[in-house]
């Protein structure tokens, strides 16, 4: 099943599965994909699914569509192409008949499909460098009806929040976890400071306050 992987800043947010004929994106939230940043139109693109394959359509958007580097009106997409919207960049993934990447959920454990795009002989045989050991970190709900759950960030992608309100992401990367804005009209709260487009380092002790939930991060 086809994909979208969307990104900011080497920053994993979403993946989204396309299962239907048309799935539109843009920054309004009825969208089927919705990125919330001014530099995306309301209504900036729709993903058309034909029996020929997919083919990415821009709808009149300000900031125009970007495939691969180079502005498009209407475009085939073809297995590990790069979609831009404003700084957005999403990867387009045409997964072989019988694969099943697990989905990502709110308050649980995400993934982010592994090759991006090489051919999967290729991806068996690159060798795998050895992951930097980080300590164990999680998400402790501090208030609210989930007050005292815990939640592990083993994967690499851990979204969390309420869809339609405030949803951010947690990614594990090499030096650390950082957290980002996905999507919403309330921001996050990093320390009772509202967060901007740019990804932020998370240290322990820090207390992430999201659709009126407080949340404490901890490593150790």
């Amino acid at each position: 099943m086809p994909r979208m992987i969307v990104s900011i800043d080497s920053v994993v947010i979403k993946e989204v599965e396309l299962t239907k004929e048309r799935t539109t994106l843009g920054r309004r939230p009825y969208n089927d994909i919705v990125i919330d940043n001014l530099a995306v139109s309301g209504e900036h693109a729709v993903i058309h699914m034909t029996d020929d394959g997919v083919e990415i359509e821009d709808v009149g958007s300000t900031n125009g569509t970007y495939v691969n580097a180079k502005a498009v009106t209407r475009q085939e997409l073809r297995n590990g192409d790069i979609i831009q919207v404003g700084k957005y960049k999403i990867r387009f993934l045409q997964e072989a008949e019988g694969e099943n990447f697990e989905k990502t959920m709110l308050f649980k454990p995400g993934m982010v499909p592994p090759s991006m795009g090489l051919p999967r002989a290729a991806a068996a045989a690159a060798p795998t460098p050895p992951a930097a050991a980080l300590p164990s970190a999680v998400i402790r709900v501090m208030s609210g009806a989930a007050a005292g759950r815990e939640v592990a960030l083993s994967k690499v992608v851990t979204t969390i929040g309420k869809p339609g309100v405030a949803v951010a992401s947690i990614t594990k990367r090499h030096k650390g976890h950082v957290l980002a804005h996905v999507e919403g009209p309330d921001r996050p709260l990093l320390n009772g400071t509202p967060m901007g487009e740019a990804p932020v380092p998370l240290k322990h002790g820090d207390c992430i306050t999201l659709a009126g939930t407080e949340m404490q991060f901890e490593q150790g």
